[in-house]
């Protein structure tokens, strides 16, 4: 299982991989709809647990209703999940391809928390994760019904997405117990660095969305190209392999739709960075 030698992380309650798989992209375009091979996007999530996946990151949004119903075809063993975490989110709308807004009214947020359960198949979700704060709603509101969600026994653990350190420290404040945030982050996207240092200090688990994507970093010549045929790699691979070591509370999740893709992504646990390597790219990023 190449995937065990990405390190662990406690999450969810459980102790799990932390090279994870994110599945948005088992969708159709847009991540609107179905998959354009339903059967693939199965194989997909089944192969992505046999090589030793234990974290699984999805969304009531994408589809929606879609990646998590394939998730409970795919992976439900009648009772649940197993060691397998899987994590979603809720609190955005959509109304067609490539349109999300959020939607952060307790009332919605409880329906997007129970109809996940359902969907799902479970009694309690490990993980569940505001998907937007939502700027029409107060805070006070969003934050207050997903203590809720804990108190009642609906959600075991809670995450934001797409926050600063001040929305952290406002959710703790109101009572919640952040157990992880997810923001874009990746080797040429570095916006978030302040939040990744903090969840350092909180001991918060940092899951990096479009973790690969290393815009001119990957050109032909460039440094990533460079390091990752030394290691007879891929670029991508590099790019995980650096998240990996930058630091130990990142959980990257790779999306694919494809088999072929997925084992390619899931390699990269066994991608070991020299310190120079390291330094390298931590450099180019910057």
């Amino acid at each position: 299982m190449p995937v065990s030698a990405s390190g662990t992380i406690d999450l969810g309650g459980k102790t799990v991989h932390r090279l994870g798989y994110g599945a948005m992209r088992i969708t159709g375009p847009g991540i609107w709809g179905p998959p354009q091979d339903h059967d693939e996007a199965v194989r997909v999530l089944r192969r992505a647990v046999e090589l030793g996946v234990t974290f699984i990151d999805t969304a009531d949004s994408y589809g929606p209703y879609v990646s998590e119903d394939l998730i409970r075809e795919a992976l439900h063993d009648g009772t649940g999940y197993g060691d397998v975490v899987v994590a979603t989110k809720g609190g955005l709308t959509r109304s067609g391809p490539d349109v999300w807004p959020p939607l952060g009214r307790p009332e919605y947020l409880r329906q997007c928390v129970l109809m996940s359960l359902r969907r799902l198949g479970l009694e309690r979700i490990d993980l569940w994760q505001l998907h937007r704060i939502d700027a029409k709603t107060p805070r006070a509101d969003q934050f207050g019904v997903v203590k809720e969600f804990v108190d009642e026994g609906l959600v075991h653990q809670v995450g934001l997405s797409e926050v600063g350190v001040d929305d952290v420290k406002e959710a703790q404040a109101a009572g919640l117990q952040i157990a992880s945030v997810q923001n874009r982050y990746n080797l040429g996207d570095r916006r978030a660095e302040d939040l990744l240092t903090f969840c350092e200090e909180q001991g918060i688990a940092f899951i990096p969305w479009a973790p690969v994507d290393a815009g001119t970093l990957a050109r032909p010549g460039g440094p990533l190209e460079e390091i990752a045929a030394h290691h007879d790699a891929t670029t991508s691979q590099l790019a995980l392999a650096w998240l990996l070591r930058r630091s130990p509370v990142i959980v990257p999740i790779p999306g694919t739709s494809t088999v072929a893709h997925l084992e390619e992504n899931l390699a990269a646990a066994d991608v070991e960075l020299g310190d120079d390597e390291f330094a390298t790219l931590e450099a180019a990023g910057r």
